[in-house]
């Protein structure tokens, strides 16, 4: 009896090593094929697809971003070159502006002496018209006076 417990616990243990092994290492092999057919190589490809999308998206975007760094550049570098010629244009027109404004203040300060001094010397030709006849004046007041007290015969003399 102690052998026929023995050879009972000998053939229903935790591991077996009979037919069912490799039948089920073949079923496990043939799922692994189906399920690789059918599932994992669409997926892979899909994956592998939307890899080399993304991918290819990255680099183009990267080559955009140069390109529109590289303009960028480009523009700044003509906007600087616009800038000093807008400064330069506007310094000119200063300067001219400047120049034709002392033009014209000295030519208004040429003007207003010549017109002091003709104004001066017509002040001086109307003095010295008002002095002759002042002494046309006083000398025909001076002989009135004379006359009136000595008399008009001591007065003509």
């Amino acid at each position: 009896m102690y052998w026929t417990v023995l050879l009972a616990e000998a053939e229903g243990g935790l591991f077996d090593f009979d037919a069912t092994l490799p039948l089920m290492a073949v079923q496990f092999l043939i799922l692994v094929a189906i399920l690789n057919a059918t599932f994992y190589k669409p997926i892979g490809k899909a994956i592998d697809e939307r890899d080399d999308y993304v991918r290819g998206n990255e680099t183009a975007a990267r080559d955009r971003l140069a390109e529109v760094k590289q303009a960028t550049e480009q523009y700044e570098k003509e906007l600087a070159e616009t800038r000093k010629q807008a400064q330069a244009i506007v310094a000119e027109a200063r300067d001219a502006a400047s120049k034709i404004a002392a033009r014209d203040l000295s030519e208004a300060q040429a003007e207003a002496i010549r017109k002091r001094e003709a104004a001066a010397a017509e002040i001086e030709q109307q003095k010295q018209v008002a002095f002759e006849s002042l002494r046309g004046q006083v000398d025909a007041l001076s002989r009135q006076m004379l006359e009136k007290l000595l008399g008009s015969e001591l007065a003509s003399r």
